[in-house]
């Protein structure tokens, strides 16, 4: 039966990424599974200045519209909560996000009170270690409106007999042609998504802290990357529909990207690509309508 554990309000991430850097001990590598348990926000209302920041980061028309990707922003709290538990069995710094599907059954606005629940499960074996679902739902009124899965990589000793790829972390293929947009992303771009977001991961803050991660430079937020792919596709990307995205490579901070659409597939499916060479892909992603509306 999952325990559930009510919270009051929305956590700060800067205290759990700061006990997450520190915190030292082993991990029960061996579990094959997650805690059943589950943390919950009841009646969150957002907050407008928050939501207009996010919306101008990302490239969205500035209005009282939820953005598809705002209630991951809302939830990415409690996941974080989650993954830095004790009793989580991967180290939460280091984790690699690597997919995320998100279905939007009705339009969400600043109006509606949000009950935000997020549990983690899926514990699979990998070729490159071990991934792990983090699931974020979100009711109105006792109605599911909003559902989110964000799928994490734990590298470490892989499995030899787990395929390179589950079949819900293979992408369809990358569209090719010319760009129908060309993004030059600045070099403290990380830290302008984290300010609204509060993902404050040191890999996305400076040149610094990203290299005593083990990157040569600040990459930018998957979620960013996301969030600007479905911004850019306009009516496409609005209403009750379901979208899902793969992130391949790491967005170096500075750098030029190429937005690629090939609309002629159902589901609509986007590539975002370097500009300098357009054979490194940072994400492909699809979107089309809610099929449950």
């Amino acid at each position: 039966m999952t325990t559930v554990t009510t919270l009051e309000a929305r956590p700060s991430l800067v205290p759990i990424f700061a006990k997450a850097a520190l915190r030292r001990g082993s991990r029960n590598a061996a579990s094959r599974s997650v805690p059943d348990k589950a943390l919950r926000l009841v009646g969150h209302r957002v907050d407008r200045g928050e939501l207009t920041a996010y919306q101008r980061v990302c490239g969205f028309d500035v209005s009282d519209v939820l953005p598809h990707t705002f209630p991951h922003v809302l939830g990415f709290p409690l996941q974080a909560l989650t993954m830095s538990a004790p009793d989580f069995p991967m180290p939460m710094m280091g984790l690699v996000h690597v997919a995320n599907t998100i279905t939007v059954h009705r339009v969400l606005t600043a109006d509606d009170a949000l009950d935000l629940t997020v549990r983690a499960e899926n514990l699979q074996p990998h070729s490159k270690g071990r991934t792990v679902d983090l699931v974020t739902e979100v009711d109105v009124d006792g109605e599911r409106v909003w559902e989110g899965r964000s799928t994490y990589l734990a590298r470490g000793k892989g499995d030899a007999a787990a395929a390179s790829q589950p079949a819900r972390l293979a992408p369809p293929a990358m569209p090719t042609g010319f760009p129908v947009a060309q993004w030059r992303l600045p070099s403290g771009l990380g830290r302008e998504y984290a300010g609204v977001s509060g993902d404050v991961n040191p890999i996305h803050m400076s040149s610094i802290t990203a290299k005593a991660m083990g990157f040569r430079s600040p990459i930018a937020h998957g979620m960013w990357s996301y969030a600007r792919v479905l911004a850019a596709l306009g009516t496409a990307a609005q209403g009750a529909a379901t979208s899902q995205v793969w992130f391949r490579k790491p967005i170096f901070l500075a750098s030029t990207v190429e937005l690629v659409l090939d609309r002629s597939r159902e589901p609509l499916v986007a590539g975002l690509r370097s500009s300098r060479n357009t054979a490194i892909e940072h994400l492909v992603l699809t979107v089309g309508r809610d099929s449950n509306r």
